[in-house]
């Protein structure tokens, strides 16, 4: 599966452009869905340097996308076709409803493996419980 992921306020806390901090489990999760054999493609507003110092940011965490901000790694950029990236999924925090846990993420994308899931979800404060 292609899966597209946003940068700012998905992976990390919203700050742009300086590189917020990693919300609770997004590199753990993400190298989980490599090793399922996902394609994962950075998708983001951020360009030029700001784009460069995030792909950095996340090889300084281990995790290598397939492209970034294109459908495959050989893409160039064309200003005449979509920007939208063709992929079976996509991971943003604009999303309708708001950003899910990483644990409940991976959980929707492999129900499965409800093992992992639980290690990623993570526990509700203190004051938030019943």
């Amino acid at each position: 599966m292609k899966i597209a992921i946003d940068f700012d306020g998905t992976i990390v806390e919203h700050k742009y452009p300086e590189i917020g901090r990693v919300r609770p489990f997004a590199f753990q999760t993400l190298k989980m869905l490599q090793e399922k054999g996902h394609l994962l493609i950075l998708w983001t507003y951020r360009s030029g340097k700001t784009l460069d110092e995030a792909v950095e940011f996340c090889r300084r965490h281990g995790l290598e996308f397939y492209a970034i901000n294109n459908n495959y790694p050989e893409e160039e950029y064309d200003p005449k076709k979509s920007r939208k990236i063709d992929c079976d999924c996509y991971i943003d925090d604009r999303n309708l409803g708001g950003i899910k846990s990483w644990g409940e993420i991976y959980q929707m994308l492999h129900p499965e493996d409800l093992e992992n899931a639980k290690r990623l979800i993570k526990r509700k404060p203190f004051w938030k419980r019943k």
